[in-house]
């Protein structure tokens, strides 16, 4: 037996190596940044739109009023009981997400999540204040904190957590009338809620766009690994032809060895990879199909006289038929194949039950729960009496008068406690609870079994619209 010492075990952990992606035009990079400034001007400017529902109702177009338990979405509102439209919504996405990664894999990340968008951000702000790839290389790769490290570092972190704050900040404008928070924020008077959510998302913003960046996406996010079942050879992914870039080899005196391919090992597609990736090395967890290769190695072979695409959108299918000397399948016939047309039905179906039920719903609801302790009262001339709580539902945005009347049997009526007249005076988009009393007269019978069904209708006087519940009635005139 050996006396020396067992080896250590490797370290299953890699340091993180940072990635500067280098920068880069091309009509991918300029869809980037169309749809980053879109969505960042969306979620930015939202809360700032007023919308005009009446004086007693909020004036905000998009809301999330949680102490009212209402959604407000310009001319749309939606109450608790109504959560089957976020419901909905959110079948739709799902839906959205695996009809897009089903025909384009991963484009959702690479150009629209939350994460690829501010990451971007911050990227661009960390290319405007240290330069583009290789300064920002020396900067990293420099030890000695002097006082130029120490200004740009400085301003960049100030930069990022200014960002950061107005995404915290926009974020709780959601949830409350923005103009009035903003001024309580400053004030020093808002909810501490409010000022700690500011302060998480703020933390957590900076941190993830600015520091961690594609480790989120490697480590973080549970899609990468998902994915796989949404993709199948028809995918159009982003992929390197190596049958015509293999086998690579520097350019001699400008021009190409003829036994060479067209890949002329530039590393410009290495350098623009915001997740530090390299493409030729075939399909990888860690890329989010965001094409900036394609534009980096488009630049190249345009430079150097050969046809664009040697990195491409391109899927397994092709890759058969190209090495086999046939002409790629068109686009189309990936994009309309029998998974993305079911995934398209199925969004088409629920977006369009959605639809109908916006414009079929009801101005006007009610609800009626029978008080069951005691199911019914005998009064002193011998009637017989049930109590209901009738809550009514105004959904306009100005109070309204509701009459409630019972249909069932001629001989019931039907008694509102405090109100005269019959009519029920509910505020605008606001419920109203009532008790209501339907008497039996002494000497009537409503049936032959001391349970009668009973109908209770509750009108609109002002619109005629109507609404009713079934309910009991329960005992028997003597």
């Amino acid at each position: 037996m050996s006396d020396s010492q067992p080896s250590t075990p490797p370290s299953l952990y890699a340091a993180r190596e940072p990635v500067f992606p280098r920068k880069v035009y091309g009509r991918f990079r300029n869809l980037k940044w169309l749809i980053m400034i879109v969505a960042l001007g969306i979620y930015y400017i939202t809360p700032w739109i007023r919308w005009d529902r009446g004086p007693s109702l909020p004036d905000q177009a998009v809301l999330i009023d949680l102490a009212s338990r209402r959604f407000y979405f310009f001319w749309i509102e939606i109450w608790p009981h109504e959560f089957y439209f976020v419901a909905g919504l959110l079948v739709m996405a799902g839906l959205g997400l695996f009809l897009f990664t089903s025909a384009l894999g991963r484009v959702w990340c690479g150009y629209a999540c939350p994460q690829t968008v501010w990451t971007d951000l911050f990227i661009l702000v960390e290319r405007w204040i240290e330069g583009d790839r290789n300064a920002r290389l020396r900067l990293h790769r420099q030890k000695k904190w002097d006082i130029t490290k120490v200004r740009l570092r400085l301003t960049k972190w100030a930069s990022w957590l200014l960002i950061a704050l107005a995404t915290g900040g926009a974020w709780v404008f959601y949830f409350t009338d923005a103009p009035t928070l903003i001024v309580n924020l400053i004030n020093g008077t808002a909810h501490p809620i409010a000022y700690t959510t500011i302060l998480v998302l703020t933390a957590t913003t900076f941190a993830f766009g600015g520091i961690a960046r594609e480790q989120v996406c490697i480590y973080a996010c549970p899609w990468p690994r998902i994915q796989a079942a949404m993709i199948d050879e028809d995918t159009l992914t982003v992929a390197y032809r190596d049958w015509r870039g293999e086998p690579r080899g520097k350019m001699r005196k400008g021009a190409l060895d003829p036994d060479q391919g067209d890949c002329i090992d530039c590393m410009a597609c290495v350098n623009v990879c915001p997740m530090g990736i390299d493409i030729r090395d075939g399909q990888q967890m860690e890329c989010i199909t965001c094409a900036l290769c394609i534009d980096a190695c488009d630049e190249v072979m345009d430079k150097i006289g050969k046809p664009r695409g040697l990195i491409d959108y391109i899927a397994l299918t092709d890759e058969t038929n190209e090495r086999a000397g046939m002409d790629p399948k068109p686009i189309w016939k990936h994009v309309l194949r029998p998974r993305t047309i079911l995934y398209t039905t199925l969004w088409s179906i629920v977006g369009i039950l959605l639809v109908v039920a916006l414009f079929i719903r009801s101005d006007i609801e009610m609800t009626v729960a029978p008080v069951r302790n005691p199911t019914y009262v005998t009064l002193s001339d011998g009637s017989i009496r049930n109590v209901y709580e009738v809550r009514l539902l105004n959904k306009q945005g100005e109070a309204r008068a509701f009459a409630v009347t019972v249909v069932g049997d001629a001989s019931l009526v039907l008694e509102i406690e405090g109100v005269e007249g019959g009519e029920i005076i509910v505020p605008a988009d606001t419920t109203q609870l009532v008790r209501t009393y339907v008497v039996a007269p002494p000497g009537s019978e409503p049936a032959e079994s001391e349970r009668v069904d009973i109908r209770l209708w509750a009108e609109d006087i002002t619109s005629g619209e109507r609404a009713y519940k079934d309910t009991i009635f329960n005992g028997r005139a003597n």
